[in-house]
């Protein structure tokens, strides 16, 4: 059946209300609007796939105020949110049983000056300031697939409403409209479907260094007065990771007896049962972590990946009718892992290529590069470039990559190497055999019991993410060949999905019918959008797609 859709035209479509989007639309909108006529304001549309904007916005968060400052100089003046200006900072080396603090800290890794936020906070300010400029925020619109003519992206198709599982239309079915745009600006965070399909249709990655992640899993406690100074912040690294594994913690002082625990795991683990959320329970179990935490209440749960490739991974940032910004292109401070202000920033050189496209009435290639003309001008590059090294140096363990970072630190980033190829995330996945039999069993096994007070199950965490979704339609976890799933990966790896999908997406059920006794069964509802499953994969048989629009979490205070 041949489906009739409507099509809207707009000037400039924006997909993505997070840090990025809205910087690009506010700067864009201040741009002409002081232009003294020289550009008539376009009409410019934004597009959100979360039921509102920071419904599924989730970091550390600490922000630093360079981007925001650059954006509205007087963003305290129109009631920036945030939790505490960052007190105390330390760091410390976790072994099993006992913490070691570092007794200074580098000036690359200390936070004077910044700001503990909650991002989905901060997105609902943001975007108040945004449509108090009279521009349109579409929440609950999700982008499908881009719409692509000759090679030029000329919009976005949206997703299709009230289908059942099987794709067919229900009696409410709405289908998804043609959003056509002269520019169309990728800003949907972290591993992007759109820009996904956008960087394998049009080579964006094409000379580039693959994207590196993180998964990151995060909560939210309600803890006992006097626990941590204020504005205190805290990061860890070492224990529960092995030594072989990129990854570390933190915990954040956000006033009012609240405070942030999470922990970020590398994607690039070669064990097969890599589990970000059972690595962050065992994490909350340290002495050093339960004494802050213990007798405290847990009231909100996320997770999300981290792009962490830095300077070599970016894309080419624009192509014909197309601009890349924020978490999507990978403008993310590995050192520092520090996102957002960078994510304005890249907003803001976008904007000003627009407004110069405006001008010329001219969206092609050859305008658009020059975003990348301003981003090697910028300050974002020359932070970026400072760190092009950072997460390479770790590619063979952590005391490795102490080294490297030393070396980094007097030699400008470069280190003991400059440019090191790498290969995607999952390629670093052995086979669970191969695995056991270099490293041994341990990592393998789970023998932490969760009691749903202190260390919960991901049922109970995901019950605390927010998360919704119609029931009755088609899966947004497309998996191209099951019979992969239960007949190979089972033998070969074991299905890592199970392990590392922070919400119980994936669960291998008895079937005396499968080939080895059980079969993969996917409850998608419970999807928090992290992307981790596209990423990890080993197979690559697993594509997140958008669901329908309003569907999936709904952070608070994260």
């Amino acid at each position: 059946m041949e489906i009739q859709r409507e099509t809207l035209e707009v000037d400039v479509l924006v997909a993505g209300a997070g840090p990025a989007g809205l910087s690009f639309a506010y700067h864009l909108y201040n741009l002409i609007n002081n232009s003294n006529g020289t550009v008539a304001m376009p009409e410019i549309m934004i597009i959100e796939k979360g039921s509102y904007p920071g419904a599924h916005s989730l970091s550390g968060a600490i922000l630093d105020p360079q981007g925001i400052k650059e954006l509205m100089p007087d963003f305290l003046d129109k009631g920036m949110p945030f939790e505490k200006e960052v007190g105390p900072d330390a760091m410390y080396y976790l072994s099993e049983k006992s913490s070691l603090k570092f007794p200074f800290l580098p000036k690359s890794f200390r936070n004077d000056g910044n700001y503990i936020i909650s991002l989905n906070k901060f997105m609902v300010w943001l975007a108040e300031q945004v449509e108090g400029c009279g521009l349109n925020i579409f929440p609950g619109t999700g982008g499908f697939e881009l719409v692509l003519e000759n090679k030029r992206v000329t919009g976005v198709r949206t997703v299709d409403l009230g289908l059942d599982k099987e794709g067919h239309p229900k009696g409410n079915f709405e289908p998804g409209s043609i959003l056509k745009a002269k520019l169309t600006v990728l800003a949907e965070g972290v591993h992007g479907s759109l820009t996904k399909e956008a960087i394998e249709k049009l080579n964006l990655r094409d000379g580039k260094s693959p994207q590196k992640y993180l998964t990151g899993v995060k909560e939210v406690w309600e803890i006992p007065e006097g626990r941590l100074r204020d504005g205190e912040v805290i990061h860890t690294f070492g224990w529960p990771q092995p030594g072989e594994e990129y990854g570390g913690g933190f915990i954040y002082d956000m006033g009012g007896k609240m405070a942030a625990v999470g922990y970020a795991v590398g994607l690039d683990s070669p064990n097969p049962t890599n589990d970000p959320h059972y690595k962050f329970q065992l994490f909350k179990t340290h002495p050093f972590v339960r004494k802050i935490f213990d007798g405290g209440t847990m009231l909100h749960y996320g997770a999300k990946t981290i792009p962490e490739g830095g300077y070599y991974a970016l894309p080419r940032l624009y192509d014909d009718g197309l601009l890349l910004v924020g978490d999507a292109a990978g403008f993310l401070d590995s050192k520092r892992l520090k996102g957002v202000h960078l994510a304005i920033k890249s907003g803001m050189l976008a904007a000003e290529t627009a407004f110069e496209a405006l001008k010329k009435s001219d969206f092609s290639r050859a305008t658009l590069s020059g975003m990348e003309e301003r981003f090697e001008k910028s300050w974002a590059k020359r932070e970026l470039f400072a760190v092009r090294n950072f997460h390479a140096g770790f590619e063979h363990g952590l005391l490795p990559g102490m080294i490297n970072t030393g070396f980094q630190m007097i030699s400008g980033g470069r280190g003991l190497f400059d440019h090191q190829e790498t290969k995607p995330d999952y390629q670093h996945m052995m086979k669970l055999a191969d695995y056991i039999a270099r490293y041994g069993e341990d990592q393998t096994k789970r023998d932490l019991k969760f009691d749903n007070k202190y260390t919960f199950d991901k049922l109970t965490d995901v019950y605390h993410s927010g998360t919704k979704h119609e029931e009755e339609q088609p899966p947004h976890l497309v998996i191209a060949d099951y019979d992969i799933c239960n007949r190979v990966c089972t033998v070969e790896y074991g299905n890592p999905c199970q392990h590392f999908c922070p919400a119980h997406v994936y669960e291998m059920v008895d079937d005396p019918n499968a080939p080895h006794g059980k079969r993969l069964q996917l409850t998608p509802s419970n999807c928090v959008h992290c992307k981790t499953c596209d990423i990890a994969d080993p197979y690559q048989v697993i594509r997140w797609v958008t669901p329908e629009g309003g569907g999936g979490p709904n952070y608070t205070n994260l």
